[in-house]
């Protein structure tokens, strides 16, 4: 599973802009070193360090830390919502105002 953000604020690395990063949805060891209340709290220093594992372009933990503090919700909420079991997902997700004809 992966969730694509556009970036608010673009990164510099040299020459290249990255201005989208796309975010797949973490193994176990992955998550080594942080402790998942952490992250579904979106806690900054456990984000800093997991995100440069599971973000493509892959992101370095200084390109993470510099990152626009918008930018770093969004990539945030999906990493927390990578962790959440699908019904609780399927619980708290809005009910689209269009149903699918």
């Amino acid at each position: 599973m992966d969730k694509g953000i556009t970036l608010d604020t673009p990164i510099r690395r040299g020459e290249t802009e990255i201005t989208e990063v796309t975010i797949r949805k973490p193994g176990a060891g992955e998550l080594r070193g942080v402790t998942l209340t952490d992250l579904l709290q979106m806690d900054v220093s456990a984000l800093i360090r997991v995100l440069p594992r599971i973000t493509s372009p892959t992101l370095t933990e200084a390109e993470v830390a510099a990152l626009d503090p918008a930018d770093l919700t969004q990539m945030g909420s999906a990493v927390a919502g990578f962790l959440l079991p699908r019904a609780a997902l399927a619980a708290v997700s809005p009910a689209s105002p269009y149903p699918i004809q």
